[in-house]
């Protein structure tokens, strides 16, 4: 094992897509893993395939380091989860002050799949696309969740394993320059014209930001993070 290889969360949203192109920068071989939980947004599978292939195609330096892609079946944490991702339901707050889009366990879940099948293929470095700085509440997606999570991991498999976020401290105009620091502006139309982030799946308008409902969390985010990102690149030039 050995940390110059690494396995990417892939989902086919925005901010994984970034974390990809940043391993890929990163990293000499590089594997992603995707999870069909049963969410209501499944286009996002669709996604990842087109950037996965685009990625092979336009950027050639890159392409030599993209290895396999694994996708793994978690229809269970589906059907456990009562919430507006797995649900055709209303996205409000719960009592509890958290939207009803989070997914008990779904971060715990994913990177323990994941470093399950990272420990099989010899890779020690997981990459992750959590963030605390510009997200919607999810108490996995912090730094101590996280942190803690790997020394759990570490101990129970006897391995070796780093998870990195690079988005951790990062708003969503940031992650926006990032991606443009990383691929330049193809890579950032990559982004907005195949990643998916909304919610409710939704395909059917283009946006200056991407595809989405435009009024879901996921679509707010988003659009927000891309405006301040022009604005930054208008101020500067």
């Amino acid at each position: 094992m050995n940390h110059s290889t690494a396995l990417v969360l892939f989902s086919g949203g925005q901010d994984s897509a970034t974390c990809l192109a940043w391993a890929l920068a990163n990293h000499h071989h590089v594997e992603t893993v995707g999870f069909d939980y049963g969410q209501r947004h499944v286009i996002e599978l669709e996604c990842r395939s087109r950037v996965i292939t685009a990625l092979r195609t336009n950027f050639p330096a890159w392409a030599q380091r993209l290895g396999k892609d694994h996708t793994i079946n978690l229809q269970s944490l589906g059907q456990l989860a009562d919430t507006a991702l797995t649900r055709d339901m209303e996205i409000q707050y719960t009592q509890n002050q958290l939207p009803n889009t989070f997914v008990p366990g779904r971060n715990i879940v994913f990177l323990s799949m994941a470093a399950a099948l990272a420990y099989r293929r010899g890779i020690t470095t997981l990459v992750g696309g959590m963030c605390e700085t510009d997200y919607s509440g999810y108490p996995d997606c912090r730094n101590d969740a996280i942190q803690s999570l790997q020394r759990s991991l570490n101990i129970g498999m006897e391995t070796n394993i780093r998870i990195e976020t690079p988005l951790m401290w990062l708003n969503k105009a940031q992650t926006w320059k990032m991606a443009e620091t990383l691929g330049g502006p193809e890579f950032v139309e990559l982004v907005r014209k195949e990643t998916h982030s909304c919610y409710m799946g939704a395909r059917t308008m283009l946006h200056v930001w991407g595809y989405g409902c435009g009024a879901c969390p996921a679509c707010t985010l988003r659009e927000r993070g891309y405006v301040s990102y022009l604005d930054a690149a208008q101020t500067v030039s």
